[in-house]
């Protein structure tokens, strides 16, 4: 089984993650943010990835950070050497008036870049930059490359969520079991 649990603790923020790569997409998130839960639970759904997060702290910013950081790092320990995955995933997912698109490769080499272009400071209970900062935070603790554009869209919440969503479907995507190889010319991820 694909599976991890990861736990942080400092003087700022207690966080646990628990994740099943093979799992049916059921999801217990507790964090302080109603919007960041809906994002995570959305996440998981769609993914298909089995997520647990219980999470507090100080500050909301710290905390949606150490989601970021020990979500990737329970991910990453679950894929285990990455044998046998398909590696890369895509996704083209609308939202209402949004349409965002993610491409991944689930190689170790941690890399980001998006185009999310969002108007509003503050979306449902979040800063913008702190969704931002946690979906790139994300992609370095797992270690994996990221790539995210936002093709257009009038509302912000559901820019955001076609961006998690269409994560999810690359995440299923590139987690799926394909052969019983390392999908790399190296031989390693």
């Amino acid at each position: 089984m694909r599976r991890a649990i990861v736990e942080r603790e400092t003087r700022e923020t207690k966080v646990s993650v628990e994740v099943n790569l093979d799992g049916s997409g059921e999801s217990i998130i507790c964090t302080p943010s109603k919007f960041l839960s809906h994002m995570l639970n959305s996440l998981s759904v769609h993914s298909g990835i089995d997520v647990t997060i219980q999470a507090s702290g100080d500050l909301l910013h710290h905390i949606i950070e150490d989601i970021a950081i020990v979500f990737g790092q329970a991910f990453r320990q679950a894929l285990g050497d990455g044998t046998g995955i398909q590696r890369f995933g895509s996704a083209l997912v609308p939202m209402d008036c949004s349409l965002a698109q993610v491409v991944l490769d689930l190689v170790r080499r941690s890399y980001y870049v998006a185009n999310i272009p969002l108007e509003r400071r503050i979306i449902e209970d979040i800063p913008t930059e702190d969704i931002k900062h946690f979906l790139e935070t994300f992609a370095h603790s797992a270690c994996f490359n990221l790539h995210i554009l936002v093709q257009y869209g009038k509302n912000d919440h559901h820019k955001v969520e076609a961006v998690f969503k269409a994560l999810a479907l690359s995440l299923r995507e590139g987690i799926s079991v394909q052969t019983k190889e390392i999908p790399s010319a190296k031989g390693v991820l």
